[in-house]
Order: structure tokens, then sequence, then C-alpha cells
């Protein structure tokens, strides 16, 4: 079976009908990265996206979806998580980019949104009907046009929880249970594509691994080792009839293949040209497929860089041989040793030199500083006094900053997550602190940490502790944006402005902290100020709920209902799941004076997000006022039991005042 340990029917008879790959790589480790490279034909350091945040494709990149519509396809992406949200980039070229599962509502929520691969398919199988339901040309007829889908899965992924039968089924393992389960998904997708009216090509890979506990690593993006850096690929020509079998049914390919090597590959396909300068070459051929000449592979981790303040990782896969450049280099004979438990580095220095001179002739640079973090932007915040400028960028990663030495602290991460999520608060802060102690430039703990605190109403010791990495020299983009996020809702939007202005000079900002930039404008008063950063950010993703939430706050706010609706109307379009907008929809129904309507919105609110204070406190008096204290106490109460003290205080008095006296 394809999936080892679980059961994959789909992909074993997909495997069946084309051609398998049993030594395919990623170039890296993460999410969006890995697609771009997919979608691109370029390494990481080529298309520049080294990471899941911080990064945007750019708006002239060339991508499979831009190359096939100027070709004149039809092109439709179903994507399953945030990772690949059209705010990223990836939605160029295609004609329909659906990512409708929502957009986070936190810089460090611990959990992405995402949508199953169920829904997923549901949503490709519609898009595909109403191209496979034409028949072929007649004189009366448009051509059926040829058309190319990017269908994106996420399930997969931690936290690793099976739908039903698989979570019984794979008790033990959940993460098998969710291979298994996207295999049952796929199907009748592939089975569609098999009925429809012409040939077409299906690849089917994966964007990473997943470590699960391979040298430690608990799921992945830190470490490049097999079990995060190879993938599943299988390419397979599904005709419309079965007497038009592919040749190349059933075979098993032995060749380095890469991620890079796909977009040539579907270009060749197609009969298209294959641009000259692309680094991969097409599989098509049997040639190709079956050559022992060398296909070397760059692959990175730069999470750990990035996020953490660790040493960056790359490294080359030549033959079965692999390198990994790190302050305590490995290499590893994958033909003899495919677990890499025997590091041998340094036991041939001929071997050693071959492979690391093979990783230097890319010539790849290092992540430089993310996109919002200009020197400009960098000059102003040392201004404002938030960066004490003794933290410069390391020109020299020792020992102690290589990722085998650090990732217990990764662990302690995940333990502190789970923590949290049991609402062991006082556990996982003291693990963040831990951390913190000990690596002073992890950012991730003190956004973490902050989180947690700002979740508990410790409002002041979240601030204390975003600040303290800042003045640290953290300064990734999304501390400061958490911390100006935090200032605008505490009373300090003059000060949230100044820190996030600077940020926001940059053309290609992110649209989280031009966000927290608009909302506090907006607190400070300074609402056409507000709104145009909303309409920029809307410019960029306008199929973003976020900035038409915000947009709809402010219609509120200046008394244009009519505007207000259209713009939350709106925004439940996009994203159905918003709690915020149905909860903001309730306010426009109640000043509108439709009492039913904005209970309903409310109650919808609430469903969806309980901890949405605001939407549970009107959905209570507002019913308590209109006299049916019976359906209004079960809210109330459940808001006197859960709201943060630190921000509802005077609603929660006012609360135990209506439940006394009835």
């Amino acid at each position: 079976m394809y999936g080892g340990p679980a059961s994959t029917p789909a992909l074993d008879r997909l495997a069946d009908e084309g051609v398998r790959f049993d030594f395919a790589h990623a170039h890296a480790v993460l999410t969006l990265p890995s697609h771009v490279s997919i979608l691109t034909g370029e390494y990481p350091f080529q298309h520049g996206v080294r990471e899941n945040s911080g990064y945007r494709v750019a708006p002239n990149v060339r991508t499979a979806a831009t190359l096939f519509k100027d070709a004149g396809y039809d092109t439709a992406a179903f994507v399953g998580a945030f990772p690949v949200h059209s705010r990223y980039g990836l939605n160029a070229g295609f004609d329909v980019y659906d990512d409708r599962f929502g957009e986070t509502r936190a810089p460090t929520e611990f959990v992405m949104p995402e949508r199953p691969a169920t829904e997923v398919v549901r949503l490709a199988r519609a898009w595909i009907s109403l191209r496979g339901s034409r028949s072929p040309a007649t004189s009366n007829q448009q051509p059926v046009r040829p058309w190319f889908m990017w269908v994106h899965v996420f399930d997969p992924h931690a936290p690793y929880r099976p739908p039903p039968p698989f979570d019984t089924q794979y008790a033990s393992r959940p993460y098998y249970g969710e291979v298994a389960a996207t295999d049952a998904a796929l199907a009748p997708l592939l089975d569609d594509v098999r009925g429809a009216s012409r040939p077409a090509l299906v690849i089917v890979t994966g964007d990473h691994g997943e470590a699960l506990g391979d040298h430690g690593e608990e799921s992945h993006g830190l470490f490049a080792y097999e079990s995060t850096l190879r993938i599943p690929l299988i390419i397979a020509e599904l005709a419309s009839t079965s007497s038009s079998r592919d040749t190349r049914a059933g075979e098993l390919s032995h060749v380095a293949a890469r991620h890079v090597d796909l977009l040539p590959t579907m270009l060749e396909a197609a009969g298209q040209m294959v641009p000259s300068d692309l680094p991969g070459r097409s599989l098509l051929s049997a040639g190709e497929r079956r050559s022992n000449a060398p296909r070397t592979s760059y692959f990175e981790a730069m999470a750990g860089m990035l996020n953490r303040g660790w040493a960056p990782l790359s490294g080359v896969i030549v033959e079965r041989g692999k390198y990994i450049d790190l302050p305590i280099a490995e290499r590893y004979d994958l033909a003899a040793d495919p677990d890499e438990k025997r590091n041998l580095s340094g036991q041939s220095p001929d071997r050693d030199r071959t492979l690391a001179a093979a990783l230097r002739e890319y010539r790849a640079p290092l992540p430089g500083q993310r996109r919002a973090e200009t020197p400009e932007a960098l000059a102003e915040l040392r201004a404002l006094g938030y960066v004490s400028g003794s933290s410069a960028a390391k020109t020299k990663y020792t020992e102690a900053d290589d990722p085998k030495r650090l990732i217990d602290l990764d662990a302690a991460i995940h333990t502190a997550v789970e923590a949290f999520g049991a609402r062991r608060i006082a556990d996982a802060v003291q693990i963040y602190e831990r951390v913190i102690a000990r690596r002073p430039d992890m950012a991730i703990a003190y956004r973490h940490l902050a989180f947690v605190q700002w979740e508990r109403g410790d409002v002041s010791a979240a601030l204390k502790t975003l600040q303290r990495a800042v003045a640290a020299g953290v300064t990734e983009t999304s501390v400061v944006t958490q911390l100006g996020e935090y200032l605008a809702e505490t009373g300090e939007p003059g000060k949230a402005t100044e820190m996030l202005q600077p940020l926001a000079k940059d053309p290609n900002a992110d649209a989280d902290t031009l966000n927290a930039l608009g909302i506090a404008l907006a607190r400070g008063g300074r609402r056409d100020e507000a709104r145009r950063v909303f309409e920029r950010v809307l410019a960029v993703n306008p199929d973003s709920s976020i900035p038409l939430e915000n947009l709809g706050v402010l219609a509120l706010e200046r008394g244009d209902i009519a505007a207000a609706r259209r713009h939350l109307e709106r925004a439940v379009n996009v994203d159905p799941r918003s709690s915020r907008a149905h909860a903001d929809l309730g306010v426009v129904a109640l000043k509108s004076g439709d009492r039913q309507a904005a209970v309903a919105a409310w109650q919808e609110a609430v469903r969806l997000d309980p901890t949405n204070y605001d939407a549970l406190y009107n959905l209570g008096t507002t019913i308590a006022r209109g006299g049916d204290m019976n359906t209004a106490r079960p809210y109330l109460e459940q808001f006197l039991r859960t709201a943060p003290p630190a921000f509802y205080a005077k609603d929660l008095r006012e609360i135990e005042n209506i439940l006394r006296r009835d």
C-alpha cells in the first residue's frame, strides 16, 4: 500500500494506472514554500518564499496557472488550509481560487483554519462537472476548453483528528487515520476524471512529510530528514475509456524526482513550451524516468532561523548521497541508511567536499530581512525605543545554534500548546518562560506566551512579554504586529500607530500588519486613514473577510447602516464561518429595527465561536430586555462564567445584576 500503515486504495489504484516514483523529494519542509516550488518550478531561493508567514509570491512570478491561462485553459484551485490562502499570492492565473475556509483571528492561533478534504473535493467535482457535462463540439456548440486544476487537501497535519470511521480504525495512530480518510475523500474525484470527456494527466504529490518523532521532531519544518523531505509522487494519464490504458501503467521509477520537475512535466504533457530557465526536467519520457544520470536536488529548512534564531539549514541530494549544511554537518548514504541513523560526515573528507561543493553551486542566499523589516522600518522602531540594536542578525552560527542541539525546545513548545489546550495555563506560561530564558531570540515563544497571557486576561503581562521581545532585538513582523494590536486594544492606539506605520510603508506589507494598523487608526479617531488602510488590504486580497469586517465596523461607527450591511454581508459570503461578521450583522439588524434577525445573527456568531463575548453579551441582554429570561439565562450565565474580567468587568457586573433581579 502506498500509504504505509494507512489503507489507500484510491492512490494504490492510481499508481497501478501510471508511474509511482519511490525517491521523490521536496525542496522545503513547509506548506507555502513547497507549493510555490511545485507551481513555479523553482527552488525556494529563486522564487523567494522561504517560510509560511512573512512572504508573498511576487505578482509577476510565472506559475503553472499563469502559463496555462495564457495558453487558453480554464484554471481553478480548491485549497484546504490557511498556508496557501490567496493573501500569499498563489491565486495569480486562476479563474477560480476557492479558499473559503476562514482566516486566522490572532497571530498566534495554535490551529490553522482549514476544511476537510471531503469539502474541498466536493467543490472540485462541481467545477469539473460543469466542463465534463458538455458534449464534444458540434456545428452548434463551442469546443470544450482544456482545463488545469489544483486540488489542495490538508487533513494529514497536526492536530491529528481523523473523522469516523477512521478515528476508531486508527485510534492508536491517528495521523495514518487522516491519510486513510484523505484517500477515501479523493476517490470520487479521481473517478470523475476517469469519466471525463477527454484524457487528463493527474499528478498526486505531497508538500512535505511528517516527522512523527523522527530525530526528535514532532511534526515538520525544523529538520530536513527523509521523514519530512521525501514525498509521494504518482503521475498517471487517466483516459476516458478503458481501452486507452496508459503504456506506463504500473511502472515504478527509482529516478530522483523533484518538485521542480513537475511544472516541466505538466507543460510537456499539454504540448506547451517548457521555459528554458526552469531548473527541472520533465518526467514524461521513459528515458528520463529510467535514467542513471544524477539529478541533484537542493533543499532547505529556514523556519528555525526565521522564527527561533537557530542556524539555517540547507542541503543537497546527489544520487543517494545527502549532505546537510549545519554547524554540525551531516552526510548520509540513503541507499544503505534510509533512516539516516549514521552520520558519515568526517569519515570520508573527499566525499564531504564533493557534496558541499555541489551545494555551493546553487549559490543559494540565506533569507534576508522579511518584507516588512526594511532598514527604514527598523530605524523608526529604534527611534521609538523598541529595538535595542544589540541583537543584530548573526554573521556566524555555532554548534549551540544547531537545531539538533535545540530540538528539545520544539518539544517544549508543543507541550506548552497542549497545556494551553487543556487549560493548564500556569504550566504553559512556565514552559514558555523556560524556553525564553534559554533562547532569548525565539520569537515563537514570546508570541505564544503573550497570547496565553492575553487570553487569560493578564493584559499587563502580555504587553511586557512582547515589549521584552522587541527590546531584545526580536523584531519579526508578527511580534511587532501582535504588540501593536494589543496596545490598540488597551487604549494606546497612538503608540500602536507609531509602531505599525513604519512596517506599513513597505508596499508588500503583511495583511495582518495593515489590518492592525487600520484598527489602531480607527481607535485613535483617524477613521478616514483607517478606511484607506483596509481598502489597501482589500485591493490585494479582494476575497479576504477581515478588511471587509473592519470596513463594516467603520461604517457602523459613522452611522452608515447600508454600507455596513454591504461590507458585512460580503464578508459572510467570503467566510461563512466568520463569527465576527455574523456578530456585526446582528448589530446592523438591531439598528435597522429587526430584533429577530439580530438575535439569529448573534446565535450563529456564538455557535461559530463561543468566545465571541461581544456577541454573547448582545445575545443574552437583548433577549432578556425582550422579557424572555428563560431563553436569555443560559447565554447570560455563559458570559458570566467565561468572559475575562480584564476586558469585561463592567459588563460582568451588569449581567450579575440582571440575573439577581430575575
